[in-house]
């Protein structure tokens, strides 16, 4: 009548003396405990031009540890004039680096926890120019 699509639920149970029926487990999806599941953050990032500055760039992008150093593009909100994005899921109990580039170039972020010294090839390739050295923002993601 209908053909078999692989799912044991759409056969029919073998009928008729010696016949047997196979229980095929599905697999459930089981929530963690609170306890055992990784904590993680929410982060909003949030830039805006400086004063005096009349040309709104063109992109604006955040790049970090917490991205593995792949770009992930601010959206400008024109009431706030300003750009933003909200991160989810982001590890906590270590220091994040990251950079935010506006038009491919990094700038400082005002709500940075500070600057840190490039550790690798990834980071030092969006550092800022300071006069101590290349630095990268830091961003310290600790529970309370």
């Amino acid at each position: 009548m209908f053909p078999d699509s692989g799912n044991p639920y759409d056969r029919k149970p073998p009928q008729g003396p010696g016949s047997t029926f196979h229980y095929v487990p599905t697999r459930l999806a089981v929530r963690m405990p609170k306890s055992e599941r990784p904590q993680t953050f929410t982060k909003i990032f949030r830039w805006r031009s400086p004063a005096g500055q009349t040309r709104e760039p063109a992109t604006v992008e955040v790049v970090g540890t917490f991205t593995k150093w792949q770009k992930v593009p601010l959206v400008y909100d024109e009431a706030e004039r300003a750009w933003h994005v909200t991160l989810h899921d982001m590890p906590v109990n270590r220091t994040h680096h990251y950079m935010l580039l506006v038009d491919g170039k990094p700038v400082r972020d005002e709500q940075c926890n500070g600057l840190a010294i490039p550790r690798n090839a990834q980071e030092a390739q969006y550092a800022l120019k300071t006069e101590r050295g290349p630095r990268v923002l830091m961003l310290f993601a600790q529970t309370k």
